[in-house]
């Protein structure tokens, strides 16, 4: 008879005895399947009655906890994974979310530059207008340079620079003037502040009706937008 060293069962075979003794330092406990070839303890009954008839429960009842640890641990992998689903779905949200703040963000300071650009051409404009009042007093001969003494000859030269590189500035900035004379009235981008026959004026004799005679204010567009309908009188 041989023993196994580790769980004092007897056997009849040398090598099942090794291989219980094997198993039994490894995993701490007897396999069902070596011990059906065990021999009853007779020598030992004390070492033996641990293990004779319980044997085969005790190690059905280990598979049974490890059958029980598996499911638990795939029941947590289950629950994991569904955790991070949520988490990366609220991610790719907030991730969304955050990219329409900034489109936002970024449309609403455009639409301010245009506003504050569009605030600071009004304010130039009238005095575009004052200068192209004045430049009407002018002398037509003043300004081909003749005329006048040499002083006002500069003078002049420098008040036609002024106007000349505001107008520039604002063709720049996209301000375009608005075409009247002769152009048939519109209402999106002119205002009718009087009318008249057509042969009362000079400017455009003999228009149709609902044609710009004459030009009191001019008016402009900025990038497609009128910012300041010309006023304007029109035929009857």
């Amino acid at each position: 008879m041989y023993q196994c060293k580790e769980c004092g069962l007897y056997y009849k075979d040398k090598d099942m005895a090794e291989k219980c003794r094997v198993w039994c330092e490894e995993h701490k406990t007897c396999n069902v399947e070596i011990t059906k070839h065990a021999e009853e303890n007779i020598e030992n009954p004390s070492t033996n009655s641990g293990h004779s008839g319980s044997d085969e429960p005790s190690g059905h009842s280990d598979s049974e906890e490890s059958l029980d640890s598996m499911s638990s641990m795939r029941q947590i992998q289950k629950d994991l994974e569904k955790q991070c689903e949520e988490y990366l779905n609220n991610w790719k949200r907030e991730r969304a979310d955050f990219l329409n703040y900034k489109k936002d963000e970024a449309e609403r300071i455009v639409t301010l530059v245009k506003y504050a650009k569009e605030d600071i051409i009004l304010n130039i404009l009238p005095i575009l207008y004052n200068i192209e009042l004045a430049e009407k007093q002018l002398p037509d001969k003043l300004k081909k340079g003749k005329g006048g003494t040499p002083q006002s000859i500069e003078w002049t030269k420098g008040f036609l620079q002024i106007k000349k590189q505001t107008e520039e500035f604002l063709k720049k900035e996209g301000i375009e003037e608005i075409k009247t004379i002769g152009e048939k009235f519109n209402p999106e981008t002119m205002e009718a502040v009087a009318e008249a026959e057509g042969s009362d004026s000079g400017t455009a004799e003999g228009g149709d009706e609902g044609t710009i005679m004459e030009e009191l204010q001019k008016g402009y567009i900025m990038d497609g937008k009128v910012i300041r309908p010309a006023k304007v009188k029109v035929t009857k």
